[in-house]
């Protein structure tokens, strides 16, 4: 093992212990919680012995790793405040934990236009770009959670989506029932977070199904689930923008009025580490994400106020 990856295991250690799940700390470094497990299983296997337990109220040490634990943490924690000094050295880099679908599906998309205006401003997100992840805490994060924990940037709307052709398949169906048997995608977060609706949330308030509406293929990233909803594979419940793009070039449709949506129970949400306040290429940064969700918030709130017919209906028409 060498030492870089052998730092990034001890990394992914203390975190997982931190925050109590392989998840959790994933989110935390901006890597998947895959790879956390195999950071950690690769320093296990080399020092030949288990680190973690595995509880229903989460990971927790065993007994040789909870000797040193308290040494991990304070390494840590001098690490982080190590990157904190040396981060006036590199105040052109700008390192980004953010929700994987937001980040793939709002951020990135808009990013190009802010770095042609800014070419010497160099981005990590979530562990990718420019420049390699660095050990420590990012600059700044964009999480979909309680808005208590930060700087809430918009709360997304939540509605079907499909491709052009389903709409022709619902136009011909049960007039009162038109998504009875149509395939249903969902995410895999759906599934697991109660924060995060879904069909049976959606079916449930406006109805056009009887039976089934948990039933279907869930993917892990809206990124992939989205490629299938082009192809017209199926129907998904999505955020209104995280498409607006694809909606503008009409490879996406909305088969009801944006008024028969869900609004997010949480909201996306910008924390940023109390040392990248003072640096100014993060201060421009800041100051156009906070713009460019000043936008969306008008989008979504134009989108979901106006009145619009079905477009089932005007097919039938």
């Amino acid at each position: 093992m060498t030492a870089a990856s052998h730092l990034k295991s001890l990394q992914a250690l203390e975190m997982a212990i931190r925050v109590g799940s392989l998840t959790g700390a994933a989110d935390r470094l901006g890597i998947t919680p895959a790879a956390v497990g195999q950071r950690i299983r690769s320093l296990e296997d080399y020092l030949g012995r288990d680190l973690l337990l595995r509880r229903r109220s989460g990971l927790k040490p065993t007994v040789d790793l909870d000797h040193a634990l308290t040494d991990l943490k304070a390494a840590f924690a001098a690490l982080d405040r190590v990157t904190e000094n040396l981060d006036f050295q590199r105040v052109a880099e700008i390192h980004i934990v953010a929700d994987p679908d937001w980040s793939e599906l709002w951020l990135l998309p808009r990013l190009a236009a802010f770095r042609v205006e800014n070419p010497n401003i160099l981005f990590c997100i979530n562990g990718a770009g420019d420049i390699p992840l660095r050990l420590g805490a990012p600059d700044c994060r964009i999480e979909y959670t309680d808005p208590g924990r930060g700087e809430e940037l918009f709360r997304d709307h939540l509605l079907p989506m499909t491709g052009p052709d389903n709409l022709r398949r619902i136009a011909d169906w049960d007039a009162q029932m038109p998504l009875e048997g149509m395939p249903f995608l969902h995410l895999e977060a759906q599934r697991d977070d109660p924060q995060r609706p879904g069909w049976p949330h959606w079916v449930e308030r406006f109805g056009y199904r009887r039976e089934g509406a948990g039933r279907g293929v869930h993917y892990r990233h809206a990124r992939l689930a989205l490629e299938a909803v082009r192809q017209n594979v199926g129907f998904l419940i999505c955020g209104l923008s995280l498409v607006e793009a694809d909606l503008e070039r009409e490879r996406i449709v909305l088969p009801y009025p944006t008024q028969q949506s869900l609004v997010a129970p949480m909201p996306y949400v910008l924390t940023v580490t109390a040392h990248g306040t003072l640096r100014p290429q993060l201060q421009r940064f800041l100051d156009w994400l906070r713009g460019e969700a000043s936008l969306t918030r008008q989008s979504l709130l134009r989108s979901t106020a106006e009145k619009q017919s079905l477009p089932r209906e005007q097919s039938a028409s």
